[in-house]
């Protein structure tokens, strides 16, 4: 039973994390940076996402019931914010693109882009629905599977090319998209039914 909820809690992080449509950019980043600085930047990246992550696991649902949100009303709010970021992603071009710098592991590869608005909303909702632990384990998995697939990007980008990436990266944020109004849904559901006061 713990093993089926890291990975049905896996499925919706990997959406949200969505690393292989974060890999362009990530190319664009590292493509003039030698092997060991492209290593360095990938654990300065996961190292970030984690701290981020973690934190906001371990707070924000205190900071919830401090503020008097419910899981349904982050549910719902959560799921429209998810409904935008993946909406926004499949109408927009391409992804935002900054000059490299010293923090570019930390900022923008660690954060927003591997753990952004998305991984934290469904994170924060899946606690409830496939515990603690579970989430946490599953976060995990997936900030280390975005650094393997950053570490072998030269591959990857070989493999599926530049509109191999970007179709990958659409089709994820329209899984987003189901996956937003899912939670809406089961937010709705939540208030209605007076499962949470």
């Amino acid at each position: 039973m713990f093993i089926k909820n890291i990975l049905l809690a896996f499925i919706p992080l990997f959406v949200a994390v969505d690393a292989i449509g974060v890999l362009p950019i990530f190319v664009s980043f590292t493509q003039d940076l030698e092997k060991n600085e492209k290593s360095k930047v990938i654990i300065q990246s996961m190292t970030t996402a984690l701290c981020v992550a973690v934190g906001f696991i371990i707070l924000g649902k205190s900071i919830l019931r401090f503020l008097g949100i419910t899981t349904g009303d982050f549910m719902i709010g959560g799921g429209a914010v998810l409904f935008c970021i993946a909406i926004i992603d499949i109408i927009s071009s391409d992804k935002i693109r900054r000059r490299p710098s010293k923090e570019l592991g930390a900022v923008p590869l660690g954060t927003p882009l591997i753990v952004g608005p998305a991984v934290l909303t469904t994170s924060l909702i899946l606690i409830p629905e496939y515990g603690f632990y579970a989430t946490l384990i599953s976060v995990f998995i997936n900030i280390l599977l975005a650094g393997i697939i950053f570490y072998f990007s030269n591959i990857l980008r070989k493999l599926l090319g530049d509109t191999g990436s970007k179709s990958l990266s659409k089709v994820m944020a329209l899984l987003l998209a189901a996956i937003a109004v899912m939670m809406i849904r089961k937010g709705i559901t939540n208030i209605i039914s007076g499962i949470e006061m």
